[in-house]
């Protein structure tokens, strides 16, 4: 069975950092592309991030160069270290597996598809202005 669990969240002052944790069970990181997706209040879900099964890194615009998603294949945990956090990523964070291998636009930006499975509870950033 194939479980995925997102830890790590908090409230942060704006430019401060979190590391986002996703403990995986039932995935091998070589065959599923482990994806990070945010919802805020009214607004859509977006797709943050996403490690696909060669381990290269794909981020959405709103997040490029601020944030680092990376695997543990020991521990079976993927991360996403978030930088210079802003107030605009308040929102509860998803990790799930990606079952399009991490899609990108022409330009490089992961997107959300909706075409995901596995996706625990969520995990809450609040970023205070």
């Amino acid at each position: 069975e194939v479980q995925l669990q997102a830890s790590g969240g908090g409230l942060v002052q704006a430019g401060g950092s979190l590391r986002l944790s996703c403990a995986a069970s039932g995935v091998t990181f070589d065959h599923d592309a482990i994806g990070w997706f945010r919802q805020a209040p009214g607004k859509e879900r977006e797709g943050v991030s996403c490690i696909n099964t060669d381990g290269v890194g794909y981020y959405g615009d709103s997040v490029k160069g601020r944030f680092t998603i990376s695997s543990d294949n020991a521990k079976n945990t993927v991360y996403l270290q978030m930088n210079s956090l802003k107030p605009d990523d308040t929102a509860v964070y998803y990790c799930a597996v990606d079952l399009l291998n991490c899609p990108y636009t022409y330009s490089g930006s992961y997107y959300y598809t909706g075409k995901y499975d596995s996706w625990g509870q969520g995990t809450q950033v609040t970023v205070s202005s």
